[in-house]
């Protein structure tokens, strides 16, 4: 089964609560639920949160979506993460964390066909080595026996805690797929800041009743190129990295817009 799991937590250090601020009546976790809901190749999702009680308005939200909840570690994230995952059965994982409300299903659909077409092929799928895409439509395609290795291998707390830097670290078997242009340097969708919240919510609050849940990267690059004071608004936080393409382009012909459904998806 193909399923994604969510990391999501109230303990930022940077934003202290960012994954529950509201945008357009919601807070930013419900929109990200609802945009991953609409990944016509996912077959279930869930969010990992740690067993912390200031963790417990994250479960709450996501009983009232309907949306299936893990609770674990919540510095072990590797360990969380993993049992998460091998406890909903998913043998190949579509990691996403809650710093990226404007997730878009499109990409990840691109990703997880690539993921399937090439299945045995790679240990990690990933758009972020190096990240081409905008900052915060990242994520991760991990089969289940990959994740389990680094669950058992893993050692160091920067591998515990961030779930991916063992698969770096021991030159696992890397398919990086990358947009043709490197628009990450130019654009930062994640949360991370009170400027980042504050392009996220103006991004959500004006596109939203245009396109409902639906709209998409190349939306949200409309929306900037009209807008270039909100789009360079937290360029402070964008750093700057080495581009060594791989030349693997990541093709979303077949994904198209991701369309309405009839009611959330849950696991």
């Amino acid at each position: 089964m193909i399923g994604a799991v969510v990391q999501a937590r109230m303990g930022s250090t940077r934003l202290p609560g960012k994954v529950l601020m509201p945008a357009a009546g919601k807070p930013l976790l419900a929109h990200l639920l609802e945009r991953l809901g609409r990944a016509r190749m996912v077959e279930t999702m869930l969010v990992a949160t740690s067993d912390d009680v200031r963790d417990d308005p994250v479960a709450a939200l996501c009983s009232s979506l309907g949306v299936e909840v893990f609770r674990g570690s919540e510095h072990d994230v590797l360990d969380r993460y993993y049992q998460a995952a091998r406890g909903a059965g998913i043998d190949l994982v579509v990691r996403i964390t809650a710093d990226c409300p404007l997730v878009d299903p499109a990409i990840v659909d691109a990703m997880v066909q690539y993921a399937v077409e090439h299945r045995g092929e790679f240990d990690l799928v990933t758009n972020r080595r190096p990240l081409t895409f905008p900052d915060g439509l990242d994520l991760d395609v991990i089969p289940i026996d990959a994740l389990a290795q680094a669950w058992r291998e893993a050692r160091e707390p920067m591998q515990r805690e961030h779930v991916i830097p063992w698969f770096w670290d021991t030159g696992r078997r890397l398919h990086n797929l990358e947009y043709p242009a490197n628009l990450y340097a130019e654009h930062r969708w994640t949360l991370d800041y009170a400027e980042d919240y504050a392009l996220i919510r103006r991004v959500i609050e004006e596109l939203t009743p245009v396109f409902g849940s639906t709209f998409a990267m190349e939306d949200v690059l409309a929306f900037m190129a009209d807008h270039p004071d909100v789009a360079h608004s937290n360029a402070q936080y964008i750093t700057t990295q080495p581009v060594a393409s791989t030349g693997r382009i990541l093709s979303m012909a077949a994904a198209g817009r991701a369309q309405p459904i009839a009611s959330s998806r849950s696991a």
